[in-house]
C-alpha cells in the first residue's frame, strides 16, 4: 500500500499523516511531495524519516491512494491525469466539489457514493462540520431552512495565516500597529466579517460553499440554507451557530437523543453544571468528534425549530480526518 501526499509540509497535509499513523491505516510506503524548493529535505513522521520529493505525473502514479492538501489550480492541473492512471486521488480543494460527475464524500453521510470513482472530493471544512451534526435531525425530522452564523479559525487559511495571528498578536501586545499579510484586516483582536470573495448576490463564496457543498452532500437540491461566514482570531477549530426550521415537529429531547447515537459528533450541552458545558475551540481542537450543545427550542419557528452550537477541529473532521474516512471507504 503505497500512499503520496502532496503539500505534504502544509498544515492539512501534516495532519493527514498524523491521522494516517493514529487510525492504523496500512502504509507500506509514504511518499511526501512538496514544492520544488523544498524536494531533499527530510520530514520526520510518526512512520519514520521521509525524503519529499518534487511531484511529476509519473512519480505520483506509483501510489495507490494520493491525497492532494494544495491548492484548487494544482488539482486542476493534476488531478483528472493522476485518476485516470488508476489512482485514487483524494482532493481537499474546492477544484472538483461541484461537478456532477464527482462524489462530495462525508463518510458519516454518503459512504456508499465512493463506490466506481478514482477522484473523490473532500467538502469545504465549515461544511463537513456542519453536515455531520445537522443530518441525523434531516432525516428524522425534515429541513425546512438551515441559518448558518460560522466563526472560522486562522488555520482555515492556512500555516501563514496562523503565523501572522500569532506574530501581530505580540505586535499589538508590545505597543505596536498590526499589520496585515493574509487578511485583508488585522486579524489580532478583531474579527472580519468575510472568507473568500463577494458574489454577486452579496454572499461571499465560502458562504455559498456551505449551501451548495450542504445540497449535493444531502442530495436536496431544494434545501435552503443561508449563511454568514467570520474570521476569528483563534488558531484552532470552527464553531457554527445554527437555527432551522424543521418539516416535522421537533424537541430538545429528541435531538439530544440523536446526537449521542450519531457517528462523528460528541453531545457537549450541560447549562446546569457550574461551570456550563458547550462546544469550544478549546475542547473541540485535536479530537475527531464534532462537538453538539446549547440546543434549544427556537423562539421563531416553534415546535418546528431549534437552535444549537457546533464547533470541529477543521483540520480534522473539515479536512484530514474526514479524508482518511474516505481513504478507509475505498480499500
Amino acid at each position: 500500500m503505497k500512499i503520496g501526499i502532496c503539500g505534504a509540509t502544509g498544515a492539512v497535509g501534516k495532519e493527514v499523516i498524523d491521522v494516517l499513523f493514529k487510525r492504523g491505516f496500512k502504509v507500506d510506503e509514504l511518499n511526501l511531495y512538496a514544492s520544488e524548493r523544498s524536494a531533499g529535505k527530510v520530514n520526520k513522521t510518526p512512520f519514520g524519516d521521509v525524503t519529499l520529493k518534487e511531484f511529476s505525473l509519473d512519480e505520483a502514479a506509483r501510489n495507490k491512494i494520493v491525497f492532494f492538501c494544495v491548492s484548487g489550480e494544482f488539482s486542476l492541473q493534476y488531478g483528472r491525469d493522476l485518476a485516470a492512471r488508476g489512482v485514487i486521488v483524494i482532493d481537499n480543494s474546492s477544484a472538483f466539489r461541484m461537478d456532477l460527475d464527482v462524489p462530495l464524500i462525508v463518510p458519516e453521510i454518503n459512504p456508499e457514493m465512493v463506490h466506481g470513482h478514482n477522484l473523490i472530493a473532500n467538502p469545504n471544512c465549515t461544511t463537513a462540520i456542519l453536515a455531520v451534526a445537522l443530518y441525523p435531525i434531516y432525516l428524522h425530522f425534515g429541513l425546512k431552512k438551515v441559518i448558518v452564523s460560522t466563526y472560522q479559525a486562522t488555520s482555515g487559511a492556512g500555516q501563514p495565516a496562523m503565523d501572522e495571528l500569532m506574530e501581530q498578536s505580540r505586535v499589538v501586545l508590545d505597543g505596536g500597529a498590526p499589520t496585515a499579510t493574509e487578511f485583508a484586516y488585522p486579524i489580532p483582536f478583531n474579527l472580519i466579517p468575510q472568507i473568500d470573495k463577494f458574489q454577486e448576490n452579496g454572499y461571499t463564496k465560502e458562504e455559498m460553499k456551505v449551501a451548495w457543498e450542504t445540497r449535493k452532500i444531502f442530495g436536496n437540491e431544494n434545501l435552503a440554507i443561508s449563511c454568514t461566514a467570520v474570521r476569528i482570531p483563534t488558531l484552532r477549530a470552527h464553531s457554527e451557530s445554527v437555527t432551522i426550521e424543521t418539516e416535522r415537529p421537533v424537541t430538545v429531547s429528541a435531538v439530544k437523543e440523536l446526537l449521542l447515537k450519531a457517528p462523528g459528533v460528541r453531545l457537549v450541552d450541560d447549562i446546569v453544571s457550574s461551570p456550563a458545558k458547550y462546544p469550544m475551540p478549546l475542547t473541540a481542537s485535536g479530537q475527531y468528534d464534532v462537538e453538539v450543545g446549547r440546543i434549544r427550542q427556537n423562539l421563531v419557528f416553534g415546535e418546528h425549530g431549534l437552535d444549537f452550537f457546533v464547533c470541529g477541529d477543521q483540520l480534522l473532521k473539515g479536512a484530514a480526518l474526514n479524508a482518511v474516512q474516505i481513504a478507509e471507504l475505498v480499500i
